[in-house]
């Protein structure tokens, strides 16, 4: 990759709201070297002339789910893998021209996945995965309709191993979240995601459902720990948000039935919560067009009703709120309806905030991503527009992009 030079630029840092203007920022090495307001000399760099327009850090998407191939998860299994890495490639293609220089795949993604980016295989974005989610028997991962037998199948082809499906690995009791835990740390996850309360997707447990005893949460917890990254919970009820965070829980995916008094706590704590609007409002508005399965539209319809409640309680609170979709099968391009979703109850600035520090600080990645500064990985925008001002500005797709920088590359770039 070449030296980038930008000249002329309005900043927006990823955190405050005030921009400097008329900077100059340097970039070698796929990061951020030098940022002044006084002219900068890069002799053999490529100079981009941002002529006023807002610099940004490159968005990031907190709640992805690269191989969800189709709505209903139950039939992503029969597709294949072949079929799934197509959809990923489709996926975080798509992704990375909308602005998202990074996503965290809390869900199904692996190591095979993060090479390929890594290699140049194909153009996305930064990557990182938890592996396999942890669910309990008859919790949120366990895809098994109600009348299917019991049904034990290792990795290796011998009975007796845990059950997985290509999103989750059923693991019961303290020995076997640890193990679970470990294994899936071996294999490269950045940090691991559980099963914290019942979900829509899943056809036999009560979306109100809290999963996972207290001693498993903590054991978790504690593998994590040990490894210096976190744990993830899907969680929708307040009670199973409140209990997962007590027990050492850093992210909250979904949270959407929060109540004031949850979401204080989760604020006093310190923890995060990611949630999903976009992926709620295409399922309930095409999920049985979709094929959504019956059972579970009555319940994505039941979380709809708070999906916004639930997120004004997380803003009167102060929670620390990340930007995710969540987005299975053919509604991927709706990602940037997110940022139409949450502007019913956030500012643009909040916003902003959410995809860019907000969410760096939960991935423990502050310094590095979602922030204009030296040493930080050059993953950048420059934005047609202010988008302090225009929230919708990055809700097009990526049209109002004049400029993809990920990781130093340009992606793409109309400016000289």
């Amino acid at each position: 990759m070449s030296d980038l030079l930008f000249k002329n630029a309005r900043v927006f840092d990823g955190t405050n709201a005030e921009c400097a203007e008329g900077q100059w920022i340097r970039v070698a090495d796929g990061r951020i070297q030098e940022m002044s307001a006084q002219p900068l000399v890069a002799p053999t760099a490529r100079v981009i002339d941002v002529g006023g327009r807002t610099l940004m850090p490159g968005l990031i998407d907190a709640h992805v789910h690269a191989f969800a191939s189709d709505v209903a998860v139950q039939k992503i299994d029969a597709m294949g893998e072949a079929y799934r890495a197509a959809h990923a490639v489709r996926m975080l293609t798509h992704a990375l021209h909308c602005g998202f220089t990074t996503v965290r795949d809390v869900g199904g993604g692996n190591h095979s996945l993060w090479r390929a980016l890594a290699d140049g295989l194909f153009q996305g974005p930064r990557y990182l995965y938890s592996g396999k989610i942890l669910s309990m028997t008859g919790g949120h991962g366990d895809m098994r309709q109600i009348e299917e037998r019991p049904r034990y199948q290792a990795a290796c082809g011998c009975d007796g191993g845990p059950l997985f499906n290509t999103f989750a690995v059923i693991a019961d009791g303290v020995d076997e979240c640890i193990r679970a835990t470990r294994d899936e740390l071996r294999q490269g996850a950045h940090c691991i995601k559980i099963m914290g309360s019942g979900g829509v997707a899943s056809p036999t447990d009560p979306i109100w459902m809290n999963q996972y005893r207290e001693d498993e949460i903590r054991a978790i917890v504690n593998e994590c720990t040990e490894r210096r990254t976190y744990v993830s919970a899907h969680c929708h009820p307040a009670s199973a948000v409140r209990r997962s965070v007590e027990f050492g829980v850093r992210s909250i995916e979904h949270g959407t039935l929060i109540d004031d008094d949850t979401a204080h706590f989760v604020a006093e704590r310190g923890a995060f919560v990611v949630p999903t609007m976009s992926i709620i409002f295409a399922l309930v508005e095409t999920g049985k067009q979709l094929g959504f399965p019956a059972q579970s539209q009555a319940k994505a319809e039941y979380a709809f009703k708070q999906a916004i409640v639930g997120m004004d309680a997380m803003r009167r609170a102060g929670v620390k709120v990340c930007f995710g979709t969540d987005l299975l099968g053919s509604t991927y391009a709706q990602q940037c309806r997110e940022f139409t979703l949450r502007s019913e109850v956030f500012t643009p600035i909040d916003i902003l905030r959410q995809a860019t520090s907000v969410a760096a600080e939960m991935m423990m990645m502050s310094g590095e991503l979602g922030c204009i500064a030296p040493g930080a990985h050059a993953d950048l925008l420059v934005v047609d527009g202010d988008p302090l001002k225009d929230i919708s500005l990055l809700a097009a797709d990526g049209r109002n992009l004049r400029t993809i920088v990920r990781g130093g590359a340009v992606v793409k770039s109309d400016l000289h």
